[in-house]
């Protein structure tokens, strides 16, 4: 097959890629601040829970977890389509990875930012939301967009539950073609150029974050 003839057949898996990619994120987001801020703030049982899916999640293959969610699960009753799964299985995955980022970038905050907000009088929940997290998002960015890249490349895991995403794509292709280095090629361009728009987008929210902070005087 021409060069022409397999870009299409990859740019839908890389569509089915990057679908996968926007439903995990949010999830992931959402579990990192909620894990991370409940190892620090919450009460002891809710901290001890919080560290036992991070150090798990962390501890064990993405790939088994995916495994377990979409083949194990149904033994219990539980069966989740193909996409779900996925999106459950790496938002788990990045989440924990995510909590611990989330949990140094608040302990990293200045000492004294904390002793000023106490000494202004401010609530906790003021302290933290109207103080702290403005200040450790910025510190967040980074590695959170490392991390996003990281999720992105582990979209591959889901060929192996038989959805059509660009590795499954790719495999596909190369079985029937055997234009193994032609695929791959450009599977591996296809996989670059989103961790550049990435990163790309991720330098601009920090940037734009940092701004805010630079002129604000809140950077020590």
């Amino acid at each position: 097959m021409e060069l022409s003839e397999l870009t299409p057949i990859l740019l839908e898996g890389a569509w089915i890629t990057l679908k996968i990619l926007c439903l995990s994120l949010p999830v992931a987001g959402a579990l990192a601040f909620i894990a991370g801020l409940t190892r620090l703030f919450a009460p002891t049982p809710l901290r001890q829970i919080a560290r036992v899916y991070i150090e798990f999640f962390r501890g064990t293959s993405a790939l088994i977890q995916l495994y377990w969610i979409y083949f194990v699960l149904p033994f219990f009753g539980l069966s989740l389509d193909a996409m779900t799964a996925s999106v459950i299985a790496l938002g788990l995955n990045i989440g924990a990875y995510g909590a611990e980022v989330v949990r140094g970038s608040v302990l990293a905050v200045p000492k004294g930012q904390y002793e000023a907000a106490v000494a202004l009088n401010f609530t906790p929940w003021s302290r933290l939301w109207r103080i702290i997290l403005p200040q450790s998002l910025v510190n967040m960015i980074p590695p959170f967009g490392n991390l996003a890249i990281e999720l992105m490349k582990a979209t591959s895991l889901v060929s192996l539950i038989t959805i059509g995403d660009l590795t499954y794509k790719a495999k596909t292709l190369a079985d029937a073609t055997l234009q193994v280095g032609e695929i791959f090629g450009l599977v591996l361009l296809i996989y670059f150029v989103i961790a550049q728009v990435m990163a790309y987008l991720f330098r601009l929210l920090e940037a734009r974050l940092g701004r805010g902070m630079d002129r604000g005087g809140l950077r020590s």
